[in-house]
């Protein structure tokens, strides 16, 4: 689905976001029915509110509020003191009583920003318009002539968070969606299980010509459940509307949904403005009214946040897309934490024991982070971090084993693997490795000894008259020569060395 140069020359995409945040409560935003539907029955998890059945009246849920609370310093906006619920009237079979309780005229969260991470180690800054508070829909099943309902998830607190349009690409798109899922689990706002769309992304997408004072009509793709999803859905929106004005056609603004296993977005229904919503104030539901005090108090026991992670982190010279990686798990990040900043509490006593300075003290923190990144997720059992059996001290002796070349980084990262596994919970990583026999030789007149038997091999001749022309790569075959006869025991690092001072 490539777009030629020309064509990117010519026009510009402009992307805002509208993010659906499942809130972690026990209970529905207005009823006291579960809020957990995960491969529940249908229908199993409902009360008469969600019904809207005659005189049953909603009951704000406080820890909601509370939550949104939350998000809001995340998304480094202020919280209005006064917020209101009002009803946005259609009619969907989803949703009985024919209108959603929303946030339309006095949001409790207000302007602010997210700075995006990209790939290439900057940041795009997308303004947040607003956010607000709202309870989901029920979900349809449609078959070939009839359809079911299941109002498991009709009710559940969300916010909406509303970007603006400051997006202009497909990687963009995705680094917000992703930063904005990091932003939410970490202030503690959701569970974000994208599977069962704790978070859900709407993509609204226009293309105009590049120096045009307006932009071009919207399309809006619902409910994309996966960043890999946004970014798609992005570059063929861009495409597809692309071809539409270059053929002199026009584009409809409209709902899409989009379709996965064609990677192709669908036409829906034509996208209503907020008029034919015919919202009005919520009778029923009193104003939230919040001080100053209360804000500050809830926003308190929000932890560590992700910006905050990186700047902690910035000295340590690490890539931003391996800081990332590691960001993608709470209890990785905290681990992490603790050991790039154990020297900041107690740096004498930690340089000491390590027999380290400053500098490889950091260098060792650089292979730690370098080890989780370059594991796979499914590799990685969070509750052993959660519960300390992999904790600060076993990393930092793994990273020191490796700087001082007593293990290969191969052996490394298999010994880091087996930090995860129940049979070498209580064990040190020395004792993980001289019991599977990873240690290197690094005793010089041992390793000598090695590299003396394969350069008088007349099958190292060759390799030899190589480096000695000039092939520096060839230095290569008698090093593997070397660990072949060492049975993989000998310190690569060392026996180059020797090569070179027999050169």
């Amino acid at each position: 689905m490539a777009v030629s140069d020309d064509i990117l020359q010519k026009y510009e995409m402009t992307i805002g976001i509208e993010c659906h945040v499942q809130l972690a409560t026990k209970t529905k935003l207005f009823s006291p029915a579960d809020n957990d539907a995960r491969d529940a029955e249908p229908n199993s998890k409902t009360h008469p509110i969600d019904f809207g059945l005659p005189g049953m009246l909603p009951v704000l849920n406080r820890e909601a509020v509370r939550l949104a609370v939350r998000a809001g310093k995340a998304l480094n906006a202020p919280i209005a003191h006064v917020s209101r619920f009002d009803r946005k009237h259609y009619f969907y079979p989803d949703l009985p009583k024919g209108y959603q309780t929303s946030q339309m005229y006095q949001p409790i969260i207000l302007e602010g920003y997210v700075d995006a991470p990209l790939e290439d180690g900057t940041t795009k800054r997308v303004r947040i318009e607003h956010a607000h508070m709202e309870e989901d829909a029920g979900k349809l099943t449609h078959h070939d002539d009839y359809s079911l309902v299941d109002l498991n998830r009709a009710g559940t607190p969300l916010i909406e968070i509303v970007s603006e349009p400051d997006i202009h690409s497909p990687a963009e798109a995705r680094a917000y969606a992703a930063e904005l899922h990091k932003l939410m689990t970490y202030a503690g706002v959701t569970n974000g299980d994208l599977y069962h769309g704790n978070m859900r992304f709407d993509v609204n997408i226009s293309v105009a010509k590049k120096g045009a004072t307006e932009l071009g009509k919207r399309a809006e793709v619902k409910n994309l459940n996966s960043f890999r999803s946004v970014e798609r859905a992005a570059e063929y929106e861009f495409k597809r509307q692309v071809d539409l004005l270059e053929a002199g056609e026009q584009v409809v603004q409209e709902t899409r949904g989009w379709n996965d296993d064609k990677q192709i977005t669908t036409s829906q229904r034509s996208k209503e403005d907020a008029q034919d919503y015919r919202y009005m104030p919520d009778p029923d539901i009193p104003p939230i009214v919040l001080t100053d005090e209360e804000i500050a108090e809830i926003q308190a026991q929000v932890f560590t946040l992700p910006p905050e992670y990186r700047a902690r982190w910035a000295h340590l010279g690490v890539d931003s897309s391996v800081i990332n990686t590691l960001l993608n798990h709470i209890p990785v990040a905290v681990l992490m934490d603790s050991i790039a900043t154990l020297t900041e509490h107690n740096e004498e006593s930690v340089l000491a024991e390590l027999a380290v300075d400053r500098p490889t003290y950091d260098k060792l923190v650089k292979r730690i982070f370098n080890l989780f990144a370059s594991t796979p997720d499914e590799n990685i059992k969070l509750e052993k971090l959660e519960n300390g059996l992999v904790g600060p001290r076993r990393c930092l002796q793994l990273a020191l084993m490796a700087e001082k070349g007593e293990i290969s980084s191969t052996s490394a990262k298999e010994i880091f693997l087996d930090f995860f596994d129940e049979k070498y919970d209580k064990m040190w990583p020395r004792e993980i490795a001289e019991q599977k026999n990873l240690l290197q030789v690094s005793d010089e007149s041992a390793v000598a000894a090695v590299v003396d038997e394969v350069m008088n091999d007349p099958a190292s001749a060759k390799a030899i008259a190589d480096i000695k022309a000039g092939n520096d790569k060839a230095i290569g075959y008698l090093v593997g020569q070397i660990m072949k006869k060492s049975k993989g025991k000998a310190n690569p690092g060392l026996a180059q060395k020797l090569i070179r001072e027999r050169l």
